[in-house]
């Protein structure tokens, strides 16, 4: 077996594309929870940074405080963000569903340096450090694989597809769309839609949670994590196509191992590269891969 691959380190090229897959697996999440929200409610969710910190918060909490694994962090942390994201919409954003959609971009924003703004005043700008829950990996003649980023890309990819199949072929999926679609019909069939509506955005959340989870042991917990991330996981949404559940996912792994190949071949270009690819997309394609026009 050859020890380069275009001129570049075989064990150099195998990492980067791990590490792409691992920021795809984040950015497949993220931006799911954020077509999800965006393609049922028409709501753009800018707090979806702060809910997918508060997520790895939960989890740090449990483990620190009430001595809960990761195991059970990655079980209640997304029902407690989910929970919260249940009661940012049944006090606030469901008085907004009928106005200027701004309104909830500017409310949704709000909540966010609010959230944030009150961890970094709590725990400050540092990191809190969280343990691998697995430790060891898979050593092979080309890299070394550890265990426990394997997994995320696993668990992001399951849960990916698990969504997408609730979402587009099942009953409850169908009552998710029409209670946006068509309200009034779907009242008829004894549907609450406001019910429907309160589910759908705490799902959206719930998936940041998991995300928030699941990269406390490779990032350092810390307030300002889901800032750092949600200007690119925008960028993959718009380049998947608003709303479309499909393209979150693809666009997500996609661009993540674009993003991992950059920063071998250009690394001065890595945090740049997804604006590159989402400018040639918008020019060709304005509603994104997998959007359509309305």
């Amino acid at each position: 077996m050859p020890d380069t691959l275009f001129g570049f380190p075989l064990a150099a090229v195998a990492g980067q594309v791990l590490v792409g897959m691992i920021n795809g697996s984040l950015y497949s999440l993220m931006s799911l929870g954020l077509a999800i929200i965006f393609g049922l409610l028409r709501v753009v969710n800018f707090a979806h940074g702060a809910q997918y910190m508060l997520g790895a918060f939960v989890a740090w909490g449990l483990l620190e405080y009430l001595g809960l694994n990761y195991w059970w962090a990655l079980v209640l942390a997304p029902l407690v963000v989910g929970l919260s994201g249940v009661a940012l919409e049944r006090t606030l954003l469901r008085r907004l569903y009928h106005i200027d959609h701004v309104y909830a971009l500017l409310l949704t924003f709000g909540f966010a340096l609010i959230l944030e703004g009150a961890f970094r005043y709590k725990f400050g700008a540092t990191g809190q450090p969280y343990p691998n829950p697995i430790a060891g990996g898979l050593d092979t003649s080309m890299a070394f694989f550890p265990w426990y980023r394997l997994w995320v890309i696993a668990a992001s990819m399951s849960m990916c597809i698990l969504t997408w199949f609730v979402i587009e072929r099942t009953k409850l999926g169908s009552y998710l769309r029409a209670a946006t679609e068509n309200p009034n019909l779907v009242r008829t069939f004894g549907v609450r839609v406001p019910r429907m509506l309160m589910l759908t955005y705490g799902l959206g959340v719930a998936l940041a949670g998991f995300s928030g989870v699941m990269a406390a042991p490779i990032y350092q917990v810390n307030p300002l994590m889901g800032s750092q991330l949600i200007i690119v996981v925008f960028a993959v949404v718009v380049i998947g196509g608003m709303g479309s559940i499909m393209g979150a996912i693809v666009a997500g792994f996609g661009l993540g191992v674009i993003e991992g190949i950059t920063k071998l071949v250009y690394p001065d270009g890595a945090g740049m590269v997804v604006f590159v690819v989402m400018l040639i997309v918008l020019a060709v394609r304005p509603q994104g891969l997998f959007g359509s026009l309305r």
